[in-house]
């Protein structure tokens, strides 16, 4: 790793943006080196487990997804099993992740709109995709690279979108925005790896609340080294305090 010094001035970071587009490339590279494994972490054995693992992953961990996934497979294994389910017996499966009873309807729902729509199969676009229930474009875009290798843009999520703020690649907070900015800075063919480099990355050395800067292997171009904190965070909900009951006036008798 970089033993860059961990004071880095103003002048120095508004450089490092100005630079950050036009290095990203080699940033990605120095970043695919440090992950040299970095893939999609979701058990699936095909495109429907793919699927159906990544609207579980919602505000989910994937090791949690992980651990929920065999016994639903088990009883679940295609879109033709599961559209004849009712949420009701999706539920038990799932109810150890977050948000279980609105992702078990989208499950059953998708599972039926595969079968009445696609013959069973799950849809090749995204445009198709983003149809089934609970499905976006982050989800169409995991299924489409990671079962096909053929994304139709940059998997945006919580980490892609720290990191890539962080390394001055995107100045948008919206997963829109973002995957057009990111789309332009790489090509096609390199857009899925590029995701999974950089969900590693977010995930094991620039994360959220304690990035490790002086573990990053970019850290003498990044912008946000050893201040990455301040940057690519949602702000904190600011909560009001409730006023005090006010007492109630009591008058003296004269």
């Amino acid at each position: 790793m970089n033993s860059t010094a961990q004071f880095v001035s103003a002048k120095e970071r508004r450089h490092r943006l100005r630079q950050a587009p036009l290095r990203a490339a080699e940033t990605l590279g120095r970043l695919s080196a440090q992950h040299p494994t970095a893939h999609c972490e979701l058990d699936h054995r095909s495109a429907f487990e793919l699927l159906v693992a990544v609207v579980l992953s919602a505000q989910t961990t994937d090791v949690a997804v992980n651990k929920a996934t065999p016994a639903l497979f088990a009883r679940f294994p295609a879109a033709s099993a599961l559209a004849g389910a009712r949420p009701q017996d999706v539920e038990p499966l799932v109810s150890s992740l977050g948000f279980f009873r609105a992702k078990s309807k989208a499950l059953v729902g998708l599972a039926r709109a595969i079968v009445a729509d696609h013959g069973g199969d799950v849809p090749r676009s995204l445009d198709e995709l983003v149809k089934l229930p609970g499905v976006g474009r982050k989800t169409a875009n995991v299924v489409l690279g990671v079962a096909w290798g053929c994304p139709e843009g940059m998997i945006v999520d919580t980490h892609v979108t720290r990191v890539s703020q962080r390394l001055g690649w995107t100045r948008h907070t919206d997963p829109e925005k973002i995957e057009r900015d990111l789309n332009a800075l790489f090509s096609r063919d390199v857009w899925n790896h590029a995701s999974h480099v950089l969900v590693f990355h977010g995930r094991r050395c620039c994360e959220a609340r304690r990035p490790r800067c002086g573990d990053c292997s970019v850290n003498d171009v990044c912008p946000a080294a050893f201040d990455a904190v301040t940057v690519g965070r949602k702000a904190r909900r600011v909560v009001s305090a409730k006023p005090e009951p006010s007492k109630p006036v009591t008058r003296k008798r004269r």
